[in-house]
């Protein structure tokens, strides 16, 4: 491997997934470089902010290794679905549609790494009916990623009425004093509500990551639970 590309195999062993790529400022030459590796060890690899003009001059003979949505600007390589679903532990929840690239970005990975999502679209709080609707179902998912841009309402408010971990996912949707996401952030970073999480603005992969890592402890308390009771004594 070239000291140009290094790239980071022993991730998943580390910290239970493996390495994205980050395309944006990479060369054509630099990206099929990535691809040749990965597919030389026939492992697999999450592809970010790839954009379409990007991915429209890749050779054809990455294209059938290659799963791509312009939407997230994400790209699985040789990935293949799990044989097996489980119930979705985690919600996205976007506050409009404006804020679906974000959101995509973070299903997107969340697929990826085997952790089904359901998602939650335009149920921001300037038509707070459209979230309150919702709320029973959302108290059931031990993970949420709000996602809010403008003045980032929505993690606040979720974060007086559900119980789970709430990860805030400031976008840059909208224009004016927005700043190009600065109010949301600083909105989550200063909430009154007590215990969220914030990532930065736009950064749909990292709050998915945050996501899954949280998913992961909850799988390893679970696994450790019924290894406990399976042990257990049958006292009365």
């Amino acid at each position: 491997m070239s000291e140009e590309v290094r790239l980071d195999f022993q991730r998943p062993e580390r910290v239970g997934f493996d390495e994205a790529i980050l395309c944006a400022r990479k060369s054509d030459a630099q990206l099929a470089t990535i691809m040749d590796h990965v597919l030389e060890r026939g492992t697999r690899c999450l592809l970010t902010r790839l954009e379409a003009e990007v991915f429209g001059r890749i050779a054809p003979a990455y294209l059938e290794r290659l799963d791509y949505d312009p939407i997230s600007r994400t790209a699985y390589l040789n990935w293949n679905p799990p044989a097996e679903q489980e119930a979705p532990q985690i919600a996205v929840i976007s506050a409009g549609t404006s804020d679906m690239p974000q959101a995509a970005e973070a299903i997107r990975t969340l697929t990826y790494l085997g952790a089904p999502t359901k998602q939650f679209i335009d149920i921001g709080v300037a038509g707070l009916w459209r979230l309150l609707e919702r709320v029973e179902e959302l108290r059931t998912f031990p993970v949420m990623v709000a996602v809010a841009g403008m003045d980032g309402a929505l993690p606040s408010v979720l974060g007086g009425l559900v119980p789970g971990l709430i990860i805030c996912l400031p976008t840059s949707t909208g224009y004016g004093v927005s700043n190009g996401g600065e109010t949301a952030l600083h909105a989550a970073l200063a909430s009154c509500a007590p215990g969220l999480t914030v990532v930065n603005i736009d950064n749909g992969y990292g709050a998915a990551c945050a996501a899954f890592r949280a998913l992961n402890m909850i799988r390893q308390a679970a696994v450790q639970e019924r290894e406990v009771r399976s042990h257990a004594w049958p006292f009365r």
